[in-house]
């Protein structure tokens, strides 16, 4: 008989605590994995929040550009984050509250401090303006046609810049100057010499002159003379002079350094000379030929014209009173030398000298002198021989 093998049993049926540790084993895999999927999802959640909330913002501080990334929502959070202080007269481009875009552009201008005079008054002022007229508009300073800005209107304003505004005016106003006769001198037969007699009466004339003066803040500065025209032409006068006896000549050595007097005569080198008349007190003054003093100016057909009709000359001609001194005689001024009596004018009255001069302004200068002693010697001039 064969042998019949024995069948290997069925696989024992799990048991319940099998199942259950195999149950719980699932369970934990499950967990695990949901636990990684779940910070998975959290931090690309996170990582595209941050990126959606990170926000880039160029910002120009006083001309020079820089760019920077920020998680603010405003213009003041970005500011503060950042340590970029705001000065009270600085001006930002955004207001500070502004909320900020993705990409944002932001403009600081840096306030420049300069100091102000105009109107007599000093101020610091601060400014974001480029230029000093920029400046002036925004603080309403006016300047006016005439006005002067220093530095010019259009330079930079820099800091600790001075600026001020000069304000100027002019005025114009005629000015009415006396023009004074020429005395023209006519020879008589029947006048013995030294005689004078006034045939027409001079007057004077009037000069007009439009002057321009110019103030700065207030103050003269510059006066001038823009015209100047001939209202009404002078008169001259007519004097007829004697001529029916000839003076006696004289002839002397001299030398202005040793001149002494005693009585009626002068001592010149040793020579005794008698003299017609010794004026004691006498005033000086100069004159030129030149408008200031005679009204003519060069070119006129009388300039440098005397009342005898000889041309000026330095060194010879004076003014006086032809009461006291006749027209053509010789005097000698201490101090000053020998002068001939040349001319005349209407304040040259008693005993007033003025003095010729080529230069207005030496003349000017001249001034006032008074106390002086004059010898009237006569027609004829003292001489070396």
């Amino acid at each position: 008989m064969g042998v019949i093998p024995v069948e290997g049993t069925h696989d024992p049926r799990p048991t319940g605590k099998l199942i259950a540790a195999k149950w719980k084993h699932e369970y934990l895999r499950m967990i695990l994995i949901g636990a990684i999927l779940s910070f998975a999802i959290i931090v690309m959640y996170t990582s595209l929040l941050h990126g959606a909330s990170a926000k880039s913002v160029t910002v120009v501080d006083g001309g020079i550009s820089a760019n920077y990334q920020t998680r603010s929502s405003d213009v003041s959070g970005f500011l503060a984050e950042n340590n970029i202080n705001i000065g009270p007269f600085d001006r930002v481009s955004l207001s500070l509250g502004n909320p900020l875009r993705k990409r944002e552009n932001l403009v600081i201008e840096r306030a420049k401090q300069f100091t102000l005079l105009a109107d007599g008054k000093q101020q610091v002022k601060y400014t974001t303006e480029q230029t000093v007229g920029d400046a002036l508009k925004a603080f309403n300073i006016a300047v006016g046609p005439q006005d002067r800005v220093l530095p010019a209107w259009n330079s930079p304003l820099q800091e600790g810049l001075n600026v001020s505004v000069v304000r100027v005016r002019t005025e114009t106003f005629e000015a009415r100057h006396p023009i004074q006769f020429a005395v023209v001198q006519q020879k008589d037969a029947n006048l013995t010499v030294g005689k004078q007699k006034v045939v027409t009466t001079g007057k004077q004339g009037i000069l007009v002159r439009k002057m321009v003066r110019v103030y700065e803040d207030g103050k003269l500065v510059r006066e001038q003379v823009v015209n100047q025209a001939v209202a009404q032409p002078a008169v001259q006068q007519i004097v007829a002079v004697g001529s029916k006896k000839k003076a006696q000549a004289m002839t002397l050595a001299y030398n202005t350094a040793n001149v002494s007097n005693a009585g009626n005569v002068m001592q010149m080198n040793g020579r005794t000379i008698k003299v017609r008349q010794v004026m004691n007190n006498v005033t000086l003054t100069a004159y030129s030929a030149g408008v200031a003093s005679t009204g003519k100016a060069k070119g006129h057909p009388e300039y440098g014209i005397t009342a005898s009709g000889r041309t000026v000359q330095e060194g010879r001609t004076i003014a006086v009173d032809p009461r006291l001194i006749p027209l053509g005689w010789w005097v000698y001024i201490e101090g000053i030398g020998l002068r001939r009596a040349e001319d005349t004018g209407s304040a040259i009255k008693g005993k007033k000298i003025d003095v010729y001069y080529d230069s207005e302004n030496y003349a000017d200068r001249f001034g006032l002198k008074r106390g002086f002693t004059v010898y009237v010697i006569g027609p004829v001039k003292p001489t070396a021989d």
